[in-house]
């Protein structure tokens, strides 16, 4: 897995490009889909935990990033995936959990997550330290930007050398699609110009080399730059080839990198396979893939709900429901319209910020219930065909319904590998 992630932008110039997904999700049925398909087709991936998911102080998963990769090595295990086809990823790594703090007091929380991430084994670290902090000027310029990563790159640097461990492979690159999509519908989006990106990278050269991180520098990867891509809460904005070509010289200049692409979730197969070919090696998918079991999940309780006795009608979306409102903090800021608008999108959007909620103690007491009242049923093919046609071959025999939920994510997953793989 290290030579191959280390090979994307050698691979990239000599014309033979490949890819890596890269699945950003803490959820286990997620996680066990992921490995089970890796160890089914032998491919590597890259799991990245974001720092207000996972840190140093719990993040809204309530996991440390031991936690983490010890959530990630159990699931492996179980799969019986090899653990040399996975590599543990941190993604925006900066002071943003932190930000309402002075700038000295959020950066001393992110160098403590560094240290965290780089003790629990994260190899892929992507230093994100464009956001501004209490007292900061509205906007950071490059050299500030650039800066506080070299400060936060010190860190990993010196934990690996105390832990004995191999040195991290760094992402940098500030210009970031807002986390889990856009929060209104896009109609049209300008990539990164060859010049925004050539600059964040001759900034951080010299700001790495000035804090004496040559060697640290020669382990950059990628740069997380704008493709051109995104999707909102309705709609998604497809990758056009034509509008990055400026960006895409970047490459043939700064050999070193490939681009890191987020937000490419939603993305038709031929679009991912042309961001590949184009040297965006990494891509970042999330809230598809808990979109997907949401879809699932809702299946099934459809289908308990005509099937089983005392099962109350669409038990789970009521739990969602009630726990969403409840506490709107995840959504209210995202999702605008009225009442009916603001549930649709609160069940429905693509940025489907129902994944905040599934380890909430309501939610997954809904799961539980759901998953052990079907668990063993013989469902007719006729409300397989009526709520999750794709799953007609489960009808009539014993349910397993966990496998249900990861069928139905292996689409997605097979179609980020299959772009990812071109030669």
């Amino acid at each position: 897995m290290t030579n191959s992630i280390n090979n994307l932008a050698s691979m990239h110039r000599n014309g033979n490009p490949v890819g890596m997904p890269s699945i950003c999700s803490a959820h286990p049925i997620v996680m066990r889909a992921t490995l089970r398909y890796c160890k089914k087709t032998n491919t590597s991936v890259l799991i990245e935990a974001t720092c207000n998911q996972v840190n140093h102080l719990g993040g809204y998963t309530g996991m440390s990033p031991q936690d983490f990769s010890d959530f990630v090595e159990s699931i492996a295990m179980q799969e019986g995936c090899p653990a040399e086809l996975v590599m543990l990823g941190g993604d925006h790594l900066g002071p943003s959990p932190w930000k309402h703090l002075p700038l000295e007091k959020a950066m001393v929380e992110a160098e403590q997550m560094i240290v965290s991430y780089v003790e629990a084994g994260f190899r892929k670290i992507h230093l994100d330290a464009s956001m501004c902090c209490l007292g900061d000027p509205e906007a950071l310029d490059d050299s500030t930007v650039a800066n506080r990563a070299a400060r936060l790159a010190t860190v990993a640097e010196e934990t690996a050398s105390q832990c004995g461990v191999a040195p991290p492979i760094y992402v940098i690159g500030t210009e970031v699609p807002p986390p889990g999509g856009a929060d209104h519908e896009i109609s049209e989006l300008t990539p990164t110009s060859y010049q925004a990106a050539a600059k964040t990278i001759s900034t951080h050269r010299d700001l790495f080399l000035k804090h004496g991180l040559k060697e640290a520098f020669s382990r950059v990867l990628a740069i997380v730059v704008q493709p051109g891509v995104e999707f909102g809460n309705k709609n998604v904005i497809e990758y056009s080839h034509e509008k990055a070509e400026d960006l895409l010289k970047l490459l043939e200049n700064e050999k070193q990198f490939v681009f890191e692409a987020h937000s490419t979730d939603y993305q038709e197969s031929a679009s991912l396979t042309q961001l590949v070919q184009d040297g965006f090696s990494i891509l970042k998918v999330g809230p598809e893939l808990t979109f997907c079991l949401r879809q699932a999940l809702y299946g099934l309780d459809h289908i308990a709900s005509e099937m089983i006795s005392g099962y109350p009608v669409r038990s789970l979306y009521t739990t969602i429901e009630n726990t969403m409102l409840a506490s709107p903090e995840n959504w209210k800021k995202h999702y605008d319209g009225d009442k009916i608008e603001q549930r649709v999108l609160r069940h429905y959007s693509l940025s489907d910020r129902i994944r905040y909620y599934w380890n909430h103690k309501d939610v997954k007491a809904a799961v539980g219930k759901l998953m052990k009242v079907i668990t063993g049923i013989h469902v007719p093919m006729t409300l397989f065909k009526q709520y999750l046609p794709e799953g007609c071959h489960f009808s009539n025999k014993p349910l397993n319904p966990e496998e249900v939920l990861i069928e139905h994510l292996t689409p997605v997953l097979q179609k980020y590998q299959s772009a990812c793989v071109l030669s």
